[in-house]
């Protein structure tokens, strides 16, 4: 009986330069233009930083694209060895380099809080760094801003506003179209709103006059007095009782900061109905008095109030 016996061959181990390169190749990386990456700091040079992504090849951040701002040395903003995300923004150029940016995607993330910041109605400190016909334009978060000549306080000489900061609400923004529209007027109007207080006396100006009411200046914001809150008495005409630029004490009856909105009130400084278009300077006169009186009797008649009202 024969057995037949069957060896395996040798393994061959031989393993060219070529082989080597073939296998990278299958194995490397593949990064494309939009696509975020981390990665760490290894090389500076004046032009930027080298950074180890991973891949075969290393990727490079020019100095333009390392921060929102100017950079003086960029080891400070990518220290080495520290993994960082980036944006890949061209794909390899001719030496085989990835080109990276770290300040287009932090563009992205301010564009994104700022939406935030205006649905929540807060303010942004803008920089102004330059005027136009239309109003000035500065900086805000690394992002250029405008606000127009309509919602600056100072709407004059706007060159002395260069090199200033200050509050301004978002009244539009469009990262697509790159477009950021400011107010600094309603900036401060919602800072004088968040000022005043519900059942306040406060001075003011007559600043317009309508049919259902009167719109009263309060040193920068305005408020509305009702028809049906100048007095107890029937009012027949605001425009016979009121005139532009008339001085007038009222009480704040209710605030809408979210549409920086004030309704204001005077019949609740008479004593009588109808003794404020009997005597308006009488009532005016010791308005502060009357004011506190009526605190005391709604606190004596909390009935009385809260039928009123």
């Amino acid at each position: 009986m024969t057995t037949d016996s069957t060896q395996s061959p040798e393994p061959n181990v031989s393993f060219s330069m070529e082989d080597f390169e073939k296998a990278l190749d299958q194995h490397d990386y593949i990064f494309t233009k939009g696509q975020v990456v981390r990665g760490k700091a290894y090389e500076y040079d004046s032009e930027g930083a080298y950074v180890d992504i991973g891949g075969k090849s290393p990727g490079f951040v020019p100095k333009s694209e390392v921060a929102l701002t100017e950079v003086a040395n960029i080891a400070e903003i990518l220290p080495e060895g520290e993994e960082i995300e980036f944006l890949i923004i061209r794909e390899q150029d001719p030496e085989g380099r990835t080109v990276l940016s770290r300040r287009q995607l932090q563009v992205q993330q301010v564009w994104d809080e700022l939406v935030e910041i205006k649905e929540a109605g807060k303010t942004v400190q803008i920089q102004v760094n330059g005027v136009n016909r239309g109003g000035v334009t500065g900086q805000v978060q690394g992002l250029r801003g405008f606000i127009p000549r309509s919602h600056l306080i100072e709407r004059g000489e706007l060159d002395v506003l260069i090199g200033q900061s200050f509050a301004a609400t978002i009244l539009e923004i469009d990262s697509e179209e790159r477009k950021l529209v400011l107010s600094q007027r309603e900036a401060a109007k919602a800072d004088l709103v968040r000022q005043i207080e519900k059942g306040q006396l406060i001075s003011g100006k007559v600043v317009n006059i309508k049919p259902y009411g009167a719109f009263i200046d309060l040193n920068g914001i305005t408020g509305l007095l009702h028809i049906k809150q100048v007095s107890g008495g029937r009012v027949e005409s605001l425009e016979k009782l009121f005139e532009p630029n008339q001085d007038i004490k009222v009480v704040i009856l209710d605030i809408d900061e979210w549409k920086n909105r004030i309704s204001l009130t005077t019949k609740i400084l008479e004593e009588h109905p109808g003794e404020l278009l009997e005597d308006f300077d009488a009532v005016m006169a010791n308005a502060e008095e009357r004011l506190e009186k009526a605190k005391v009797n709604a606190q004596l008649n909390p009935q009385k109030e809260e039928d009123e009202a």
